[in-house]
């Protein structure tokens, strides 16, 4: 019986094949395994997210599923698939509108919370996925500036939208300053939020005819 010769180069090849298809199997395994416990860690901060944004901070795991239970009352579609959520905080109608846009480096999002004029900024809160560390990153990691966008008016007389994120700013009823030394990251923040909340209109009018019959 030959020897099995373990420099040749069909050894080798096998042998770096079988290796590779059984890595791959442990890493699917492992994918499989953990898919529901990463699903649901992505589930809760989605939750604390949107509880962020109604300004209920402070929570762990327990607690904010137990509070987004309690506040947030339904998740719901309107016109166009403008989605929203409609919660109660202290006995006050709240409305969650999730956003989504661009900035520096990749995506960025958030959730604005509105009192039940549909006009009126009541928490917010932003999000990204790779703006620079002390810049950019402040849309996130500066709770002072996220409070800044509490009791702005989001819609102009004329209907249109008027919140926005600037330089300078000229209206202080609709417009926050920009972060420092993030200019384009900002800029993201602004259309994200003029076209994203720009829904609210429909919801507006939906309310409206509602509170007519």
């Amino acid at each position: 019986m030959s020897k099995l010769n373990t420099n040749s180069n069909a050894y080798i090849i096998i042998y770096s094949a079988v290796l590779v298809v059984i890595v791959a199997f442990l890493l699917a395994f492992i994918f499989k395994a953990l898919k529901p416990m990463q699903d649901a860690n992505v589930a809760l901060d989605i939750k604390k997210q949107i509880l962020y944004s109604l300004n209920i901070r402070g929570l762990d795991g327990a607690e904010a599923e137990a509070k987004y239970k309690e506040v947030v009352l339904t998740e719901a579609e309107g016109k166009e698939g403008f989605k929203y959520y409609e919660c109660k905080v202290d006995g006050q109608t709240k409305y969650v509108v999730p956003l989504k846009g661009m900035g520096l480096w990749g995506g960025i999002s958030g959730f604005v919370s509105v009192d039940d004029d549909l006009n009126t900024i009541y928490g917010a809160y932003f999000n990204h996925e790779g703006e620079t560390a002390g810049l950019g990153a402040e849309i996130k990691d500066s709770k002072e500036w996220q409070e800044r966008f509490q009791g702005k008016k989001i819609f102009a007389d004329d209907g249109s939208v008027a919140i926005a994120v600037v330089k300078k700013v000229a209206n202080p009823d609709s417009e926050v300053d920009c972060v420092t030394g993030a200019t384009l990251t900002s800029n993201g923040v602004s259309d994200m939020l003029r076209e994203g909340l720009q829904g609210l209109k429909s919801l507006q009018e939906q309310t409206q005819t509602v509170e007519e019959e």
